[in-house]
């Protein structure tokens, strides 16, 4: 019983990680149609800024900081203003293979200008565990755990709670009814890659101690991410938040009980059953969209 509730905590910390990847996804297909491919390279390139900070001098929490306005305005506003825009209006497939194109052109880019080779990367949160009824927790997926859950409570309050969220939403669900209103569509969108941006940076900082800092290794993160926001639904940020949560702890219990092998097949498994059963996802809902 202890050990499963170890695997429990542990699943549901690495969970919420790639449930901030999810939210990615979901935010940039409700407001502007966007499916972003390259999730996982946005995820990839942070670490690596952060790890350059951090050989130029600078703490661990200034680099987040530094990496942070890098990636909104690459990232975010860049990516919004280069690729997205000229692409949107001529539906999702050119859109699609785009991000295919810039996750190459990243991780390229990055294998030849940084390093081919994994790299270390400190942990946010102290080393070392604490027992709870017999029960072992590290203080890492504690601390992720906290931090992940504070900022999918905290986006779902900006979302609901203030008029910019609002004024989100409305663009997300009838942009041209949100313009009639004197709704600034551009500017909603914009603010939607943005908070991408930042999730990404978040994301990297989580998950990179684990992972280590490696070229490719957003091929991993963005698929499971990708995996869970169709699982959850695609139109639901919550849905992101549960699949996410799901694949973290049936990998770990999978691993477990059965062989460490067949971790990496869960989130594929888990996506086949759910997409066979409920095409529009365990909390989505069917919707008509106009594009």
């Amino acid at each position: 019983m202890n050990d499963l509730i170890q695997l429990l905590v542990s699943g549901t910390a690495t969970g919420a990680i790639y449930a901030l990847a999810g939210l990615g996804f979901t935010l940039l297909w409700q407001a502007s149609g966007t499916i972003n491919f390259a999730q996982g390279e946005f995820v990839m390139l942070p670490a690596f800024i952060m790890l350059f900070c951090m050989m130029a001098g600078a703490p661990l929490w200034l680099a987040f900081l530094i990496t942070c306005a890098l990636a909104m305005l690459v990232l975010g506003a860049g990516f919004k203003r280069l690729i997205v825009d000229p692409l949107i209006h001529h539906g999702v497939i050119p859109l699609v293979i785009a991000t295919l194109g810039v996750s190459m052109v990243l991780k390229t880019a990055v294998r030849a200008g940084y390093s081919a080779e994994a790299q270390q990367f400190p942990s946010s949160f102290p080393a070392g565990q604490f027992s709870v009824a017999g029960v072992t927790i590290s203080y890492a997926d504690v601390g992720t755990l906290m931090l992940a859950a504070g900022i999918v409570v905290a986006l779902q309050m900006f979302v609901t709670r203030t008029v910019t969220g609002r004024a989100m939403q409305a663009v997300a669900q009838n942009t041209d009814a949100a313009r009639v209103l004197g709704i600034n569509a551009k500017r909603m969108v914009l603010y939607t890659f943005l908070i991408n941006a930042i999730l990404a940076t978040v994301t990297a900082l989580l998950i990179t101690p684990t992972y280590l800092a490696k070229f490719d290794m957003g091929e991993s993160i963005g698929l499971k991410a990708f995996f869970a926001a169709i699982i959850g639904g695609f139109n639901q940020t919550r849905g992101a938040l549960l699949g996410g949560v799901l694949i973290g702890v049936l990998e770990n219990l999978v691993g477990f009980y059965w062989s460490p092998a067949y971790k990496e097949g869960v989130a594929l498994m888990l996506f086949l059953i759910v997409i066979l059963w409920r095409p529009d996802g365990l909390l989505g809902k069917a919707e008509e969209r106009k594009v």
